[in-house]
């Protein structure tokens, strides 16, 4: 491909590239050529790149296609320049396609593109959905950069890249030709030529005609392959369509109605035949003439149609239907009984006047489509009883409407409306105003006065503050209001005498004033409420809920409503209950938990109650008579109180209990309560979480044989009695975090189904020659001493899920990770029969000290959360390298794109954790960033008290959102879901609902501080049902972050949550000081090392000495197998002093890694040396020890570590025996310091650092205990390699080793012989490091000295 012309910016015109396998020389070579075999376009403004691509058959998403580099040159010297992917008509269906990748700009139009293309239209598909035919003025390229900048995009350099990525296609995808599937095709119109016969006996003869499949009618033509011959119609709603038995693929169309007639039509394959039978009995199978063409991306009816004028329902919904032309919109009046008409959703733009000569209309829909006004001649659809107008930007109604007598239902949501229309006085037999989602501000009482039609009030998600009444007038014909989501903070309606149900939801209500004659249900939730004042006593109230308020006491009319059924009052302030309330005889449901109820009024009476939540006060014991009196209660929540005891389930033994659910987590219960539970025969699920329970008689267990669901998690049992194996029907038993030690016997009961005994003491496990067939999920994790045989494993392989110990790692990722952070996952699906939650954890990430978490949710998809599980991580890694601003935005936005096809119709919320070191400044302390879509949220523990770091992406839970939303005319319903979807307004996936739902995530971040304790990360079920403060209190006192986790999700269970809930704690040990590494001479190392980035100093010329040390040092390995080649030239001790810098100054925060993470690699380190064939220099008289001698060569095997400590003195090297061959390995490590040459360092202050950093309980680990290896890395005092290399480990024989980990290639057998010696040498090494320690004690008092050359 050639470069743009001289002066032009563009290259003279497009042509056809070589295939991606040849060579990109070849390609620049013809192109050079000039435009030999190019299609040169009139304007000459563009390049075509060809490929033929192949496609990933089960996403049918593309690979990447490969730029050469004059494409790229080309595209960096302008940000207004781009690629754009054109796709062949049949590319959906075939599994390869003629892909063209045409280099244009933003101001290049598709008319340029189709020139060059030599096609006469280019077609634009989003999310995989419906396709539209580009205007010729249209900006391909402009369209994607608005698109993706839509999405979240910012930088224009990104956006080029973005738009060059074939993976986008899945989002945004152009043709040449508009695609259209088969069964598509099949729905809207089926032709061919085929041998017919009319009639149903043999008089008439088969002859070939033309037969048409469209609509409700079977169109058979008079002359073969015409269509100006006279056409028969076949009406088929109703009628038949059978088989033929005596003629192979025959099928017999017969009309309905006593003169019916019957066409015989002979197909010649069996698949035409099955097409013809499958749409043919759809249209038989009708009631009502009805067609169905939407969502085809079409723009003019299909001419046949037009012969079935029988069509009464026709359905144009999503498409994008012409104003004007043949089968355009003026075309549909030629349908004589047409009564129902849908047009939503076509980007007409105006009101097609031509819509108005169909009077035989009833019910027309053109809602979401971008209107701003209505012609006066909607005057004429006189029959119109039906109107939907929702989803435009109409401010006002026309006059003429006024004549629409008959109209009874008119839409008017989500416009923009800021008053009520007064043309709805004239239409009187309309009783629903629907005005949801407009901008009014005012609820003007006396217009609606004078609307004595109108019945129902729809206006939520306005912009309502106050309600006015002119006058005193009284409303007696509006029933039903509905205020959700405003901006009141006084509301008056006392004046609505007829009203009967009222929503008043998350507004800012102070006070609330009703009357109460009609007064049937009261919603007014999540306000500020302190008063409710209700107007004569509402008699036929049944319904009260007034949760998430101010309340203080129950309203007195509350307590006289002698209907009343269902009373929720919680998250009040309540002190007290009345007694009036326990005497209801009509009181079903009672719900007042999170109140401050120290007690609950005694029980006199039997009252009729079956739902009792006192979840979350401050309650010491129930009433006496609770279950005696409740003899109806079915379900009790009394988790979070401070309960002691019980009270009893019956007056004698025998008990009339009918309780089934108990909630009784979190209290202060004994093992005395149990003998209480046996009396609640029918309980099916028992919940006694987080308690102090330390046994369970067996007895009493036995006689629950109804119980289903058992949680005993959080006590102190040490067994589960046996006699569990009577509980027959139990599906669920969770007893995590206690001390049990012997599996119970639970693997015998037929219906179980999850099992949880993780943080446990179990030890082994004894199984049944057969498992139960319905067991899914069996957690053992947590039990440190329980060891699995590989035949137990065996067993267990046909469990869905399997959750044991991994073995510990010996990684330096997991051994310095933990000295900062360690986590505890828990994920648990509740009452639903699948897990939609996934969770990422890795604790060592990257090539550094840090760490990734992450949880996804997608609500009831499991496919998504574990798609983003899976590969976020990898996103964000090349996005830290890419940007140091914008990596965790763009990580988001780039793993929407990544989701594919999965992410069309599919969604999830996210939540991810990024913890590292400031790129900007390495010796800083960690810093945590936190990025979310949805309602997943992440909260951190800072000083006991909770730091919400997330945004609630939901309509209820941002108004920012919901302004948003509803300003893009989203169509929001009343269970406040878009689009009736969901309630997220950001959201990775749901590409289909652009630009309501948006993967651009909220991203904080702040720095850690020693302050900081846990990171808690959730979902949407865990922080409906447990706030920050609460969830920060139960688990703050854990040492066991997995522990945590459960009991956060065992709350939330024990709560009410009946969802997937998912939880996830990081346990942060931050020191306490600041970082005080140098810096200045060498890049801080990660969890593995050093930098990749990272060089030594060289040494210089003058010394003689050649050292090489190689840059490809990981960050996840450092290791360094050094070899030294021997010459006649040089002293091995003129070592330069630039050679080795002096040690770097290291704080907590950057300890020294372990040495279980070097490995061996190639020799990256070369000495010179004057040394002869035994090892000795020219100068010594001994060999120099701990060099092994071969020939002229001399090798040193030597580890080279980061010191990361500040100023730390060195112990001894550890010896000991491996196990595999004892007593044959010296296992003391040689470390080799690379230091700061002229570092300001004194040996005093480092001993001072030293002293004062072990008194940090941070670092005990790095100091006071050996490392995963068995070995404890010492920080060398050392000036040189050499010098290092002299103070190894003394052995006669001439060797030594420091291997990271025992490998194979790395043990070195010692004879017998010499297995005292090897005692001995070990033992002189000890008595060595003793004497070097008192020297280095004695060096810290001398001054400071600079490293020079030996």
């Amino acid at each position: 491909m050639g470069e743009a012309g001289p002066g032009s910016g563009l290259a003279p015109g497009p042509r056809e590239a070589p295939e991606p396998e040849e060579d990109e020389a070849a390609a620049a070579a013809g192109a050079q050529g000039g435009s030999r075999g190019s299609r040169a376009g009139p304007r000459g403004g563009i390049r075509v790149l060809k490929r033929n691509v192949k496609r990933n058959g089960s996403r049918s998403c593309l690979n990447r296609s490969r730029f050469g580099s004059r494409e790229r040159d080309w595209l960096k010297k302008d940000v207004g320049r781009g690629c754009v992917y054109v796709y062949g008509g049949d590319s959906a269906a075939a599994a390869s396609s003629d892909l063209r990748l045409v280099l244009c700009t933003v101001e290049t139009p598709a008319s340029e593109i189709c020139d060059g293309e030599g096609g006469k239209n280019l077609f634009l598909q989003l999310h995989g959905d419906l396709v539209r035919r580009l205007e010729p003025t249209e900006k391909p390229l402009q369209i994607v950069y608005d698109y993706l900048a839509g999405l979240g995009f910012d930088d224009p350099v990104r956006m080029q890249e973005e738009a060059a990525n074939s993976d986008l296609s899945c989002m945004i995808r152009f043709y040449s030709e508009k695609p259209c599937q088969v069964e598509q095709l099949d729905r809207i119109l089926l032709s061919g030529v085929y041998n017919v016969r009319k009639g149903k006996t043999q008089l008439h003869k088969w002859a070939e005609r033309l037969v048409i499949l469209c609509g409700t009618c079977l169109i058979v033509s008079s002359v073969k392959d015409s269509h100006a011959g006279k056409m028969h119609i076949l009406p088929l709603v109703g009628g038949k369509v059978e088989e033929m038995k005596r003629r192979q693929y025959t099928l017999a169309f017969t009309s309905a109605g006593a003169q019916a007639q019957t066409y015989h039509v002979s197909f010649e394959t069996l698949a035409e035949y099955q097409r013809w039978h499958r749409q043919a009995s759809t249209v038989v199978s009708m009631r009502l003439s009805m067609v169905d063409l939407s969502c085809y991306s079409l723009e003019e009816v299909p001419e046949h149609l037009f012969y079935s004028q029988d069509i009464i329902y026709l359905n144009l919904r999503h498409n994008f239907m012409r104003s004007s032309g043949a089968g355009s919109l003026d075309s549909l009046c030629r349908f004589s009984q047409l009564k129902s008409l849908n047009l939503s959703h076509n980007r007409l733009g105006e009101f097609p006047v031509s819509l108005c000569e169909i009077s035989t209309l009833t019910e027309l829909n053109i809602s979401c489509n971008g209107l701003h006004s209505l012609p006066s001649q909607i005057g004429k659809l006189l029959n119109l009883q039906t109107l939907w107008l929702d989803g435009n930007f109409l401010t006002s109604l026309p006059e003429e409407m006024g004549s629409l007598q008959q109209l009874s239902c008119l839409g008017l949501s989500f416009n923009n409306f800021c008053e009520l229309p007064a043309i709805c006085e004239k239409l009187i037999l309309v009783d629903k105003l629907a005005l949801a989602g407009n901008v009014l501000e005012t609820l003007d009482l006396a217009v609606l006065n004078r609307m004595s039609h109108i019945k129902s009030v729809d206006l939520r998600l306005n912009n309502l503050k106050r309600a006015a009444a002119d006058t005193l007038e009284g409303n007696k014909s509006v029933t039903y209001m509905d205020l959700r989501d405003n901006e009141m903070t006084d509301l008056d309606l006392s004046s609505l005498g007829s009203l009967e149900q009222l929503h008043c939801e998350r507004n800012k209500l102070k006070e609330l004033t009703l009357s109460g004659f009609s007064l049937r249900a009261l919603y007014a939730n999540s306000n500020c409420l302190t008063a409710v004042n209700i107007y004569r006593v509402p008699g036929q109230l049944t319904c009260l809920e007034l949760s998430h308020n101010q309340l203080q006491c129950v309203p007195d009319w509350a307590c006289e409503a002698k209907k009343l059924e269902v009373l929720d009052v919680s998250h009040n302030l309540l002190g007290e209950l009345p007694l009036r309330i326990f005497s209801s005889l009509s009181l079903r449901k009672l719900m007042v938990g999170h109140n401050r109820l120290k007690s609950l009024p005694p029980l006199a009476e039997h009252f009729p109650l079956e739902v009792l939540d006192i979840q979350h006060n401050l309650l010491t014991k129930l009433p006496e008579m609770l279950f005696v009196k409740a003899l109806n209660l079915r379900y009790l929540n009394a988790s979070a109180n401070s309960l002691e005891s019980l009270p009893s389930a019956g007056t004698g033994e025998e008990s009339l209990s009918m309780l089934q659910l108990l909630y009784l987590t979190n209290n202060n219960l004994t093992d005395q309560c149990i003998p209480v539970l046996v009396g609640h025969l029918s309980l099916r699920i028992l919940h006694l979480a987080n308690n102090h329970l330390q046994t369970f008689p067996a007895s009493k267990l036995s006689k629950l044989e109804h119980l289903e669901e058992l949680n005993l998690s959080g006590n102190k049992l040490k067994t589960i009695p046996t006699t569990v194996a009577n509980c027959k029907l139990l599906h669920t038993l969770i007893a995590h975090s206690n001390e049990i030690s012997i599996f119970p016997e639970i693997l015998h009961l037929p219906h179980i189904q999850f099992v949880d005994l993780s943080c446990n003491e179990l030890t082994e496990i004894l199984i049944p020659e057969a498992l139960p067939g319905a067991l899914q999920e069996l957690d053992l994790s947590g039990n440190t001493n329980l060891v699995l045989e590989h035949k137990t494993l065996d067993v267990f392989s046909h469990i869905t899920t399997l959750k044991i110990d991994a073995k510990p790692s010996l990684t330096a990722d997991s051994a310095l990770s933990s000295t900062f952070w360690s986590h505890g996952v828990a994920e648990m699906a509740g009452q639903r029969n699948k897990l939609c939650v996934s969770s990422l954890a890795l604790g060592s990430f990257a090539e550094g000290v840090e760490a990734v978490y992450g949880m996804f949710d997608g609500d009831k998809n499991e496919e998504l959360p574990r798609l983003l599980q899976c590969t976020m991580a990898d996103v964000l890694l090349e996005e830290v390298q890419q940007s140091d601003t914008m990596f965790m935005s763009n990580t988001f936005l780039v793993s929407h794109r990544k989701l594919g096809m999965a992410g069309q119709k599919l969604g999830s919320s996210a939540v991810l954790c990024y913890i590292r070191h400031d790129v900007a400044d390495p010796a800083s302390n960690f810093s945590l960033t936190v990025a979310n879509v949805g309602t997943c949220q992440a909260v951190l523990c800072r000083s006991g008290k909770p730091l919400p770091l997330s945004k609630v992406f939901s309509l209820e839970q941002c108004s920012e959102e919901a302004k948003r939303v509803k300003e893009q005319k989203a169509i929001i319903t009343e269970d406040n879901k878009v689009n009736g979807v969901t309630c997220c307004t950001r959201m990775l996936g749901c590409t289909y609902l652009h630009p309501w739902i948006l993967p651009k995530p909220h991203v904080n971040s702040i720095p850690l501080t020693v302050q900081d304790e846990l990171l808690l990360i959730g979902n949407k079920a865990l922080w409906e049902h447990l706030s920050y403060m609460e969830a920060v209190s139960a688990v703050r006192h854990l040492h066991d972050p997995l522990a945590a986790a459960k009991k956060l999700c065992t709350l939330a269970q024990s709560y009410g949550c009946q969802d997937n809930v998912g939880a996830m704690v990081v346990c942060l040990n931050i020191s306490e000081d600041s970082c005080t590494c140098e810096m200045h001479g060498l890049t801080l190392p990660g969890p593995g090392g050093f930098n990749s980035t990272t060089k030594p100093a060289t040494p210089s010329s003058s010394s003689g000495i050649a050292s090489e040390f190689s840059s490809e040092l990981s960050a996840s390995e450092v290791s360094s197998e050094v070899g030294s080649t021997a010459s006649d030239e040089h002293n091995a001790v003129s070592l330069d002093s630039g050679l080795l810098p002096r040690q770097e100054r290291r704080c907590s925060l950057h300890p020294v890694p372990p040495s279980s993470i070097f490995q061996r690699q190639p020799s990256s380190a070369t000495f010179s040396s004057n040394q002869s064939d035994n090892g000795l220099d020219s100068d010594d008289e001994q060999p120099v020890e701990g060099v092994m001698t071969n020939g002229s060569k001399v090798e040193v095997e030597v580890d080279i570590h980061c010191c990361k400590g500040k100023g730390l003195e060195f112990e001894p090297l550890a010896a000991e025996y491996s196990s595999s061959a004892p007593g044959t390995e010296d296992d003391s490590e040689l470390i080799l310091v690379i230091r700061r040459q002229n570092s300001v360092n004194t040996v005093q202050r480092g001993v001072r650092e030293k002293c004062e950093l072990q008194k940090s309980l941070s670092t005990c680990c790095l100091y006071g205990k050996k490392l995963s290896n068995g070995s404890i890395v010492p920080l060398e005092e050392s000036l040189n390699l050499i010098e290092v290399a002299t103070e190894a480990p003394k052995k006669k024989t001439g060797y030594f080793a420091a291997p990271s980990q025992v490998e194979p290639e790395d043990q070195f057998v010692v004879p017998p012989d010499l297995e005292e010696e090897v005692k001995e040498q070990m033992k002189q090494h000890q008595e060595n490091g003793a004497d070097q320690e008192q020297k280095e004690e004695h060096a810290a008092t001398l001054p400071e000295e600079f490293d020079t050359a030996l």
